[in-house]
């Protein structure tokens, strides 16, 4: 039980389901920071690199099936009924030659050939969602936001952000906030945790933003396979 069960090719998207608890390779995302929100710079050495089911290589090596070099999503699901998901994209502008789930609109602010890693995971207890960048303008603060459409070329495309009750509150409290800070690279990393979950087909993006808080440009977009 504890090994890959199911492996599936699809899209170009490599999706493997394994086990939830740091068994047979596949680590559960890092359960730090406060209740709602945490954020922080990311290290240079370790930001987009983690390993899965599949056997999947992180961002620095990554060679996915669209010659993009991006890892195809990778995904489990525990017994006990947690699960775990991580997706990893590389940036490059819509209409581009090779298409990619993560596009940039301001590449001043977000480079083509930017990376970026999102990490989903859930138990009894507790929904976390994660996101390490690499590649961004140094010592700059952004904004992001987990959206409730996948990307497209048009950034309003993605839609509003996802809220836990509808029509609520701005915050968060009641949505996914992902704001960070790069460090001297460009590497910044966020996450997020709260006691409920995605409803199913909610949440479908999360979208980079020129500032933080609850709004700002849209000025990247990456589409993620969140499970529910």
């Amino acid at each position: 039980m504890g090994a890959a069960a199911l492996l599936m090719l699809t899209g170009g998207a490599t999706l493997a389901h394994g086990t939830a608890d740091g068994t047979d390779s596949a680590p559960a995302p890092d359960g730090g920071g406060h209740a709602a929100h945490s954020t922080g710079a990311g290290d240079a050495s370790g930001s987009g690199k983690a390993s899965g089911a599949s056997g999947a290589s992180g961002a620095s090596g990554a060679s996915g099936a669209s010659g993009t070099g991006e890892a195809g999503p990778v995904g489990g699901a525990s017994r006990s009924g947690g699960f775990w998901m991580r997706a990893d994209g590389v940036f490059s502008p819509p209409g581009s030659f090779v298409p990619s789930d993560a596009l940039t609109y301001d590449t001043a602010l977000v480079p083509a050939a930017a990376r970026i890693e999102v990490t989903q995971y859930a138990d009894r207890t507790s929904h976390r969602v994660g996101t390490r960048l690499r590649g961004l303008v140094p010592n700059r603060a952004y904004g992001m936001h987990v959206h409730t459409s996948p990307c497209a070329a048009d950034p309003t495309s993605a839609g509003p952000h996802y809220q836990h009750r509808g029509s609520a509150t701005a915050d968060p409290v009641n949505e996914v906030w992902l704001d960070f800070r790069t460090d001297r690279n460009g590497d910044g990393e966020a996450k997020a945790r709260h006691d409920w979950g995605f409803r199913d087909g909610g949440a479908r993006s999360v979208i980079v933003h020129d500032a933080q808080g609850g709004a700002g440009k849209r000025v990247a977009c990456f589409t993620v396979p969140f499970s529910s």
